[in-house]
C-alpha cells in the first residue's frame, strides 16, 4: 500500500501555482531527472527548472523539497531540499540543484538529501517496486531565514518550517523501474 499525500497530515496553508519548464504536474519524470548516481541508465541527476506565483501575502523567503513517499524505507526519500530562497526569487533555473548549487541565489542553501549529498539526486525506484510519486513543492515561508544549519536533514528543514508556512505549491510527478 503506498502512502496517502505526505502533505495532507500537516497544517493547511495557502495553495499558489508551481510550474516547470522540464517536467509535466502528474506525468512522468523526464530520464533528466533520474538518478546517473544511483544507476538508472542515461539518468543525470539535473534538478528540474521551476517557476511559481501567487504567494501568499506576507511570504519572506521560500524553501524547495523533492519527497518520494513510496520509497521502501518507512520514511521515504528526500531527494533534494533548498533553504533561505529570497521572497525576490520566483523562478530555479533546470540544474540550479548541482554539487556547488550554482543556480542557487545568494543566501540559499542546499541540505544533504537521503543519500547525505548537498545536491539534487534524481529518482531512482527499485526494479519492480511499482510506481513512485515525487512531490516537487515550493514552500512560502513568514521567515527570512529558517534558521537549520546546512547540514541539516529536509525533515529536520520540515520540522521547523512547519510553523512558518503560509503557502504550499505543489507538482507531483512518477516514476517506475521495470522489473
Amino acid at each position: 500500500m503506498r502512502a496517502n499525500d505526505p502533505f495532507a497530515c500537516l497544517p493547511e496553508a495557502a495553495a499558489f501555482t508551481v510550474t516547470s519548464a522540464t517536467l509535466t504536474d502528474g506525468a512522468p519524470l523526464p530520464l533528466e531527472q533520474m538518478s546517473g548516481i544511483v544507476g538508472v541508465p542515461g539518468g543525470k541527476d539535473i534538478s528540474p527548472q521551476l517557476s511559481w506565483s501567487g504567494a501568499p501575502e506576507g511570504t519572506k523567503s521560500y524553501a524547495v523539497t523533492v519527497y518520494d513517499p513510496d520509497a521502501p524505507t518507512g520514511s521515504g526519500f528526500w531527494h533534494w531540499a533548498v533553504a533561505d530562497l529570497p521572497a525576490t526569487v520566483a523562478e530555479l533555473p533546470e540544474g540550479a540543484g548541482d554539487d556547488t548549487g550554482s543556480g542557487l541565489p545568494e543566501g540559499a542553501f542546499q541540505l544533504p538529501n537521503d543519500a547525505r549529498a548537498a545536491r539534487f539526486i534524481g529518482a531512482a525506484p527499485p526494479a519492480g517496486h511499482g510506481p513512485h510519486r515525487y512531490f516537487i513543492v515550493v514552500h512560502a515561508l513568514d521567515v527570512e531565514t529558517i534558521g537549520v544549519p546546512a547540514e541539516a536533514t529536509p525533515a529536520f528543514l520540515g520540522f521547523n518550517m512547519a510553523g512558518h508556512i503560509l503557502g504550499r505549491a505543489v507538482l507531483t510527478a512518477i516514476a517506475e523501474t521495470p522489473a
